[in-house]
């Protein structure tokens, strides 16, 4: 059982994480510090995608899901929990490529109202 809930732990942190790396140039609008946590996450989180990397999350969560006596999965988080909700079909190079570029034109947008907006 704990094994599972630290599992469960890690995919909420995950989709946070990814929250956080989508929309968090809005964050950086109210609080301008977090910028220098949110770039270099943005920047991680857009290389995972164009490299086609797996995040070291899914790892950890795939073993302890073993641990819990579940079976683990193959691929990455994105691919196993988000990608069938977004797309029916598998993760494929071209729909990496996609989702790393839509992070950074999110972050290049709202760090470019930001900066407008201080010139203003």
């Amino acid at each position: 059982m704990p094994y599972r809930l630290a599992a469960d732990l890690i995919v909420a942190v995950h989709v946070l994480f990814i929250a956080f790396v989508i929309g968090g140039g809005l964050l950086v609008w109210r609080w301008r510090n977090l910028a220098w946590v949110h770039a270099p996450a943005a920047i991680w989180g857009a290389l995972i995608e164009f490299a086609g990397w797996i995040c070291p999350l899914t790892p950890l969560e795939n073993a302890l899901r073993q641990r819990a006596g579940d079976a683990g999965y193959t691929g990455g988080f994105v691919e196993h929990y988000v990608l069938p909700v977004v797309y029916p079909a598998g993760l494929t190079p071209t729909v990496q490529i996609v989702l790393g570029t839509s992070v950074i034109v999110v972050n290049l947008i709202a760090y470019g109202l930001l900066v407008a907006r201080r010139r203003r």
